[in-house]
């Protein structure tokens, strides 16, 4: 039986802080042989770099994998394929650099592919997604039995309904973006793990990671304003999936969220 960590968007400077706080703990004591983590959000709570993308491979993260912001930084377009198992969405038109999905050779025992999908309801105007699952899940090798789906989207419907259109086919089809947890895991046709959104790893004293008199201001003056990370409060949100080695077949999927003593003020940039 694998378990595998998959850990919710982590925010700014502050939600580093507690993946490296809190992730040797948890593997520990869960027993996790393998952690994605989404991290489109690590660099000042928008995008990534290179450095903060190692970063978090030494912390103990596997596979990262990311999203709409993926493009932030600019030094990424030419550094993405430098970075051990990182993808971005799949459904970025061809050309773009990187890799949509990446096949993990645990222990040289089995195989795992991840796949990084984003969704277009309220996004950007990508390709199909369901398309592209389908496409990347007809080219991949025999020999690989466990399929983890990061699907990046918006809307809970387009992420309920890629998780039926994949349920049976893919091992786990993990909903990231929104920040905010959901309660709905389960288990799709006999095999498939499913939850709509596994949440946020950062500040919980704010707006879906940001300061709260900033996205206070920006509803109610429909003014802009920069946008900054909060400090207080912060939790790491998970989900642990146990899945068949031998199958592939998702035998349960439960959430997890823990407080982490960074929780002080902190000067992200």
């Amino acid at each position: 039986m694998l378990k595998v960590l998959f850990i919710g968007d982590i925010v700014g400077k502050i939600g580093r802080h507690a993946v490296y706080n809190l992730l040797p703990r948890i593997k520990e004591q869960e027993g996790i042989d393998l952690v994605i983590a989404n991290s489109e959000n690590t660099a000042g709570g928008m995008g990534i770099t290179s450095k903060i993308a190692h970063q978090l491979l030494s912390y103990g993260v596997d596979i990262i994998t990311m999203g709409n912001h993926v493009w932030r930084k600019n030094e990424l377009l030419s550094t993405i394929d430098e970075i051990p198992n990182f993808i971005r969405p799949a459904n970025y038109p061809p050309g773009t650099p990187g890799n949509g999905y990446v096949i993990y050779d645990y222990l040289n025992m089995y195989k795992v592919a991840v796949i990084n999908i984003a969704g277009r309801v309220f996004m950007d105007n990508l390709d199909c997604p369901f398309r592209t699952a389908d496409n990347i899940l007809s080219g991949l090798p025999d020999d690989v039995r466990i399929i983890i789906v990061d699907f990046h989207a918006e809307a809970t419907s387009e992420k309920i309904a890629m998780g039926w259109y994949l349920a049976g086919r893919v091992s786990a089809v993990i909903g990231t973006h929104t920040h905010v947890m959901t309660a709905d895991e389960s288990i799709l046709a006999n095999r498939t793990a499913y939850i709509t959104d596994v949440g946020m790893t950062g500040p919980f004293d704010s707006v879906i990671g940001v300061k709260k008199e900033i996205a206070l201001s920006r509803f109610l003056t429909c003014m802009p304003a920069r946008f900054e990370v909060a400090s207080r409060d912060v939790r790491l949100s998970a989900v642990v999936i146990e899945i068949e080695n031998t199958t592939g077949r998702a035998a349960s999927i439960d959430r997890l969220q823990l407080k982490s003593n960074t929780d002080k003020h902190n000067d992200d940039k």
